[in-house]
């Protein structure tokens, strides 16, 4: 089995590959490792790898508020070569968002939400063989009861994941139905609940109301729940997930971030701009279809993946 690096690795290298062919167009990340200047660089030379690098940041869709905070930033840092540079202004951005929640609450409840398509229920199924895998129990509830093809597919996903089941009939309450689930895991002994809840719209009101009414039932049942509301992104949408997670945010207290669909796409560098404009944490990285391809973000092993031939 890859190390957790290695599949960040993979996942990243379609970002990595078209960072790195941009910025060789004009010196390269390691050819510039011979230019290191103390303080602010001038020159012709330097103005091309700079525009280089902000043409390379926008392409991996850094976003402009971060590609600006970090042209700033390497201009002004001469140690080390452009990779080195761009990678710690990066981990800088990535881990100045609040901490993960420590799971001090049994169950602690997860809220997995987001648009239709994301891969949002096949996450939630990797999430339960995440937490199986680290020796914890797990219940996920199919909140989803509009859709029966999405409750047969979690169907499968949690008995791969050796995980307890909770579902009910097409058209019943979701806010119900996830009550029902946390009061059961509270009976059983759980440790975790997952509660995968319809995609929806970001901008269908009505909808996200839902997801409001989900967190007030639930919380009724177990105190502070839900303790994580996870917002699963497509990182091929690029910086359309900036919107999306504005929305979801405001409506469901979404709290961290799962980026799926890494290997898929170039623009892995939504991450950084999700960090520093929502100050939201990624917390996982979806990275291929097993079930084991959702690996916990770190954000060295990301800066690392991008610059770095480790």
């Amino acid at each position: 089995m890859a190390s957790w690096f290695g599949r960040i690795r993979d996942g990243l290298a379609k970002t990595a590959r078209q960072i790195r062919e941009r910025l060789g167009e004009t010196v390269g990340i390691e050819a510039d490792a011979s230019v290191r200047p103390a303080g602010r660089a001038t020159g012709v030379e330097r103005i091309e790898t700079f525009d280089a690098l902000e043409d390379a940041m926008i392409a991996a869709d850094v976003g402009l508020p971060a590609t600006a905070k970090i042209v700033e930033a390497v201009r002004d840092d001469g140690r080390g070569s452009l990779g080195e540079r761009v990678g710690r202004v990066m981990q800088r951005i990535l881990t100045d968002v609040p901490a993960a929640p420590a799971i001090s609450t049994r169950p602690h409840v997860i809220l997995v939400v987001g648009v239709n398509g994301t891969g949002k229920t096949t996450t939630v199924g990797k999430l339960a063989n995440f937490y199986h895998s680290n020796g914890q129990s797990v219940l996920v509830c199919a909140a989803d009861t509009f859709r029966a093809a999405a409750v047969e597919q979690l169907a499968i996903w949690v008995e791969r994941a050796q995980a307890d089941f909770i579902r009910a009939q097409s058209g019943a309450d979701p806010a119900a139905v996830s009550f029902d689930a946390v009061a059961a895991a509270k009976a059983r002994g759980r440790d975790v609940v997952i509660v995968d809840t319809a995609g929806r719209l970001h901008t269908r009101t009505n909808l996200m109301a839902e997801l409001d009414k989900i967190r007030r039932v639930v919380a009724r049942e177990v105190e502070g729940a839900p303790h994580e509301v996870l917002l699963v992104l497509d990182a091929t949408v690029g910086q359309n997930g900036l919107v999306q997670a504005r929305e979801f945010m405001a409506a469901s207290g979404a709290n961290g971030i799962v980026l799926t669909k890494l290997d898929g796409t170039a623009k892995g560098g939504v991450a950084v701009a999700i960090a520093h404009e929502l100050k939201l944490p990624i917390r996982y990285l979806g990275v291929g279809e097993a079930i084991d391809d959702l690996v916990p973000f770190d954000a060295g092993a990301y800066v690392d993946a991008l610059f770095t031939d480790k």
